[in-house]
């Protein structure tokens, strides 16, 4: 199968690749789709160091060091837990870069101020951390897939130095 060359994750890797840059992952609501459309491309192995599918607070905490008030102050789809999230992606794989997705993808879950939708990616970096907030309106698969694109559209922003990254 050929990817094509426009291709987020295949424009990420050739960035990754010419800067020797890692890139580690924190997925919850895309489950490890964020993964996969990295290692979909052929050399992916020369960047990609590997993820983590903390998917209930608890692997965030243990697995990431999302602290547990974070999450019960602020809750699992949140700016703050977004960023500690790809926080604690970098540090426990020495990442250069880690990006991380948080939502609530449906159909259910959702919760006043939190719709079915709401998603949170985060990305830390050396130079620092922001995260984007996502409201999608698609069925639980369409909202998985949208939130792996946003996230790869974080990361290449920040690679090609383009774009407000959000919020620091």
């Amino acid at each position: 199968m050929d990817i094509p060359e426009e291709r987020l994750e295949v424009q990420i890797g050739q960035l990754l690749h010419q800067r020797n840059m890692k890139l580690a992952l924190a997925e919850s609501c895309t489950g490890g789709l964020v993964g996969h459309r990295i290692t979909n491309v052929p050399g992916s192995s020369g960047y990609f160091l590997g993820g983590i599918i903390a998917y209930a607070n608890t692997a965030k905490s243990v697995l990431l060091g999302v602290a547990l008030n974070t999450l019960q102050a602020h809750g699992a789809v949140s700016r703050e837990t977004a960023l500690e999230m790809a926080h604690g992606a970098r540090k426990a794989l020495g990442a250069d870069i880690a990006l991380s997705v948080s939502g609530i993808a449906g159909p259910g879950g959702g919760l006043p101020g939190k719709p079915v939708g709401t998603t949170w990616v985060g990305l830390s970096a050396p130079d620092g951390e922001w995260a984007r907030l996502f409201h999608f309106d698609g069925d639980r698969e369409e909202n998985k897939a949208l939130a792996a694109d946003a996230a790869l559209q974080l990361l290449l922003e920040y690679l090609q130095g383009t774009g407000d990254l959000g919020n620091r």
